[in-house]
């Protein structure tokens, strides 16, 4: 097979170089929020954090609507953050045992033999055995289990974390609340997906140590890796789910049919119950979808480049491809994302709209030429769909 313009070594180096400033950029957005000025409050209800400086409120009403913001947030905060541990109590019981069956199933395919067998694809080569791709899958599914409950937790810290912030800033103006909004959603979305590249990259040249030459097994094994992340989003998208359905219930009943209290009012506790599995639900549990639907896509891909013409000529830049397009993804989102931050200033909130269908545009833009970039340096010139099954 013809050699590809960018090297193994240079590989080895882009990947977890883009997974790295994906993670430092979600870190400076993590603190470009937290730079909404926080002042002590002296008021007595168990809170020493409150947001915006007293000198900047008009009055003692803008006063207490802060502490207020602040409590509600705390208040948010504590109750998701106990619903997770709680339920990452169980998940962890689930994430073992599962894992534990993984192995069985698999390791007892050839009745857990240590003896290399004739690879699926290639029967003139041997592959590692049964019983130890048994034992990497299911290392592979416990690091994508660890890996969405990871994206999953810090996208709900983040969340509950920024959401009094960006209220407290619209009374500055649509611009400043638009910023912070946004600015808090791109610390999950860069480290969901720099943890899982950088993780899964990892994960890929430790088992490299032990696989050798054997592509095929590798990333069978690492397929394991895409169904933890699924197996998390399942319990992180329900759990929530079910939690705020029945929250929401309970606080319109008891709420708005019996006390006659305004939809959403803080006041019924009920509220922030629904409020937490919001939070859980539809960003927790969102983190591990995406994380999930990432790591399954990325890990089916790399099974295919495996046992491809790729793989037959241990082509090792070529076989991580899928890894290349997303360090580019990183990059270019990284880039999309000062378009609605930094670049343009939002005034009014009928220029929210144009500003994202802009970033889709740029986004696309690039990232078309960013792919383009990508196959021409990592993929073979000699390489078409036509032969991409058999020896070039």
């Amino acid at each position: 097979m013809a050699g590809t313009l960018l090297s193994e070594m240079l590989t080895e180096i882009l990947v977890p170089v883009a997974a790295v400033i994906g993670i430092a950029f979600a870190l400076l957005q993590w603190v470009f929020v937290s730079r909404v000025k926080v002042a002590p409050s002296t008021a007595s209800n168990g809170y020493n954090d409150h947001l915006l400086d007293e000198a900047e409120e008009d009055g003692i009403d803008g006063r207490r609507a802060v502490i207020k913001c602040a409590e509600i947030q705390n208040a948010i905060s504590e109750g998701a953050t106990s619903f997770l541990f709680t339920e990452y109590k169980y998940l962890g019981v689930f994430t073992v045992c599962f894992g534990a069956i993984i192995f069985l199933f698999l390791g007892s395919v050839e009745n857990f033999s240590t003896k290399s067998q004739p690879c699926t694809y290639a029967k003139e080569k041997m592959c590692k055995p049964a019983l130890a791709n048994a034992i990497f899958s299911a290392i592979a599914f416990l690091l994508g289990a660890l890996t969405s409950v990871l994206s999953s937790f810090l996208g709900m810290k983040i969340a509950t974390y920024a959401n009094a912030r960006t209220t407290l800033e619209a009374r500055k103006g649509v611009g400043k609340a638009f910023i912070t909004a946004f600015r808090s959603g791109a610390v999950m979305g860069f480290l969901l997906a720099a943890n899982g590249l950088l993780v899964l990259y990892i994960s890929i040249n430790v088992f490299k140590i032990y696989y050798g030459d054997d592509w095929e097994g590798l990333f069978e094994a690492i397929t394991g890796y895409g169904l933890g992340g699924s197996a998390m989003a399942l319990f992180g998208r329900v759990g929530g789910g079910i939690y705020t359905k029945a929250a929401d219930v309970g606080a319109d009943l008891v709420g708005k049919i019996e006390q006659n209290i305004p939809e959403d009012d803080p006041r019924n506790p009920a509220v922030i119950a629904d409020n937490v599995g919001d939070n859980v639900g539809d960003i927790a549990g969102m983190g591990s979808d995406l994380f999930g639907s990432y790591a399954e896509s990325s890990c089916a891909a790399l099974v295919v480049a495996s046992i491809s013409s790729f793989g037959n000529s241990h082509d090792f830049t070529s076989m991580c491809y899928p890894l290349l397009i997303s360090s580019m993804g990183i990059v270019i989102c990284l880039i999309t994302t000062l378009f609605a931050t930094d670049f343009f200033e939002i005034k009014a909130v009928k220029e929210i709209e144009p500003v994202l269908k802009r970033q889709l545009i740029i986004s696309a833009v690039l990232m078309t030429i960013g792919i383009a970039i990508v196959s021409f340096v990592a993929l073979p010139s000699t390489f078409t769909i036509f032969n991409f099954g058999s020896s070039i």
